[in-house]
């Protein structure tokens, strides 16, 4: 940010800007702002010389816009919502909010919750933009410095002091494969599932996860193939079409179109264990209104998420 260029700037000359698109009259515009008519036109000489450009072309119905001016509308209505939240000293709504929110998300777990998450958005914070990351490595570092707002992530034992966290979910593992899958009319143990290839999903952070945290397909291996990827309807439809075999949270099985043709399987006894997911944040966003919004809104979204679950049984 080049501070000394914005300090030579008069911001009102955005407002005015701002009036002069919507008005397409100097005398309009002037009424608007309470402001004498050349009194108006001085202010866009101003902005003329400001943006290097004459912003706007006189005709029989006013004045027109250029095209860099009309570049400029969109924009104008953006910046001045935000510099008008910045001076807004009322209590905070989502309902205005107009920012985005980065959160690091897998797949496998949006697939399941950004559809309830975001149909609250919807309603409460219309206006706010979220962006989700799917592969995003280093995430407590990216927390740290401000390129993540939030992280869904596989639980660790221990977080650095200066780091949120609240445990969400926890789910048991399922072995997903084909309806005829040869693991259908076999044992399921150890030895049977390392004779077919297998689909990793990609998981953040993979070093800096204990083995004992990790899913059963990363510590299993298997005498075949592996794929990795971080795109679950293409693992589930590698699954519909070949003999590999995919261990991920038994909860998908209740995406009856996603897992279309998909049978799940138990996990063997040594290696059957849940696997916790926790919501993470930097306390450098504990005191904004609109971050504990959001965190309360996620932790919402999964409870509502159970209780659903629940009742389907």
């Amino acid at each position: 940010m080049d501070v000394g260029k914005l300090a030579k700037v008069d911001l009102n000359l955005l407002v005015a800007l701002h009036v002069l698109i919507e008005e397409r009259s100097v005398s309009k515009a002037a009424a608007r702002l309470h402001v004498t008519q050349p009194a108006m036109s001085k202010t866009l000489n101003r902005l003329r010389d400001t943006f290097d450009d004459p912003l706007f072309a006189r005709s029989k119905r006013g004045i027109q816009p250029t095209p860099r001016a009309e570049a400029l509308a969109n924009e104008l209505i953006h910046v001045l919502s935000d510099i008008e939240g910045l001076l807004d000293a009322g209590e905070f709504s989502p309902q205005a909010f107009r920012g985005e929110i980065v959160i690091a998300i897998s797949e496998y777990v949006g697939f399941t919750l950004l559809p309830s998450l975001t149909a609250r958005l919807e309603t409460r914070a219309p206006k706010l933009k979220l962006r989700t990351i799917t592969r995003a490595e280093q995430q407590l570092d990216l927390l740290a410095d401000g390129r993540l707002d939030f992280a869904i992530q596989l639980s660790r034992h221990n977080y650095p002091s200066e780091f949120r966290h609240h445990e969400l979910a926890s789910s048991p593992l399922a072995v997903f494969v084909r309806r005829d899958h040869p693991l259908t009319q076999q044992p399921i143990n150890e030895d049977n599932l390392r004779l077919f290839p297998q689909i990793n999903l990609y998981i953040a952070d993979r070093a800096e996860i204990d083995d004992a945290d990790l899913p059963p397909s990363e510590v299993l291996g298997s005498a075949k193939g592996t794929v990795e990827t971080s795109h679950l309807l293409t693992a589930f439809e590698i699954l519909r079409s070949t003999n590999y075999t995919l261990v991920c949270p038994a909860y998908m099985a209740r995406n009856d179109g996603a897992t279309r043709d998909l049978v799940t399987l138990p996990i063997p006894e040594q290696y059957g264990r849940t696997i916790e997911y926790s919501l993470v944040a930097h306390d450098r966003t504990a005191r904004s209104p609109i971050h504990q919004w959001f965190w309360n809104e996620v932790i919402d979204a999964v409870r509502a998420l159970r209780v659903r679950t629940v009742h389907r049984g």
